[in-house]
């Protein structure tokens, strides 16, 4: 099942927000309504999160008579939730989603991975134009477990530093948190052994990402190939383990060698599944999203997303 709209001017957007993104990115919400309104002539209702699974609330209860799009206003995590919330019990698409109503980003958060795979521009300005005249593009969800992704899943050392993330540090750092907790997590490394099976076939993995997109925590890239707008899934193998290549590969990600690591592997599916310890956290788009094992496998539904051609 293919859900897809029209390029026609969009004039009634609902805004979910998540308030915790800080005052400085609030002003940017401002503005982009500020601009809805001054040079369009649109209407922008915003509804506030109040914490932890607000986003996926909200976005569930919506029909589809009260507005032509829908503006996630946060980070990868509200979108993440929001994005969920469009599905119905049994992971379709719910009477939002199945009306062709297509999902607009404003990137408040700290990684804003996926504004940056949308290619959407930063100046309020211009993103106003884009929500009201761009055609919605179909883009490809990854289901893990049965809950959607946008960008990644993964479980290994990327999975542990997204569950213990000091929250606090994360409000008032940004990625200055993830960092920490990298760091932290390495000094106490202990090698876990992950298996991954893709058409039936095991690997021995000591960390995996399984990708939808090519940017990975911010502008990093760990499968260059990888496309929202292609229903293949990039299956990333790190298949080392110890501290030393833990850093080398942390490395590789940070300075764009990944690729030439002669150890290193991509290979494309549309359906892998992920053993390790029972009950271990695997993280997806910057969330803990469940815990091993993990079956992930592309969507047969796509999601309409408003994207830039920049």
């Amino acid at each position: 099942m293919t859900v897809s709209t029209s390029g026609a001017a969009r004039r009634r957007f609902v805004v979910i927000h998540n308030p915790a993104a800080g005052r400085r990115r609030i002003g940017k919400l401002t503005a982009l309504a500020e601009a809805l309104q001054r040079e369009h002539g649109a209407e922008a209702v915003i509804r506030s999160t109040a914490g932890p699974g607000d986003a996926e609330r909200l976005a569930r209860a919506l029909s589809p008579d009260e507005g032509d799009a829908l503006i996630v206003a946060g980070g990868d995590g509200a979108i993440g939730e929001a994005i969920n919330g469009l599905l119905d019990a049994d992971g379709r698409p719910g009477a939002w989603l199945a009306a062709g109503r297509p999902l607009g980003v404003l990137a408040l958060g700290t990684a804003n991975v996926l504004a940056a795979e949308l290619r959407l521009p930063e100046k309020p300005d211009a993103l106003a134009r884009l929500m009201i005249q761009a055609p919605a593009r179909p883009m490809h969800l990854g289901l893990a477990n049965g809950r959607a992704f946008s960008m990644m899943v993964g479980a290994g050392l990327d999975a542990h530093v997204v569950e213990r993330v000091d929250r606090k540090l994360k409000r008032l750092t940004g990625k200055g948190a993830y960092v920490v907790e990298t760091l932290a997590q390495l000094l106490a490394y202990r090698g876990r052994a992950y298996e991954v099976e893709i058409d039936g076939q095991r690997r021995q993995a000591a960390s995996v990402v399984v990708a939808n997109g090519h940017y990975y925590g911010g502008r990093f890239v760990c499968a260059p190939k990888a496309d929202l707008f292609d229903p293949d899934l990039h299956v990333c193998l790190f298949p080392q383990a110890g501290r030393w290549h833990a850093i080398r590969y942390l490395w590789g990600v940070t300075s764009g060698r990944l690729k030439h690591f002669t150890d290193y592997q991509v290979i494309r599916t549309r359906k892998a599944a992920i053993f390790g310890p029972s009950g271990e956290s695997a993280q997806g788009d910057g969330d803990v999203i469940g815990r091993l094992p993990l079956e992930v496998r592309t969507a047969d539904f796509t999601l309409p997303v408003i994207a830039g051609t920049g």
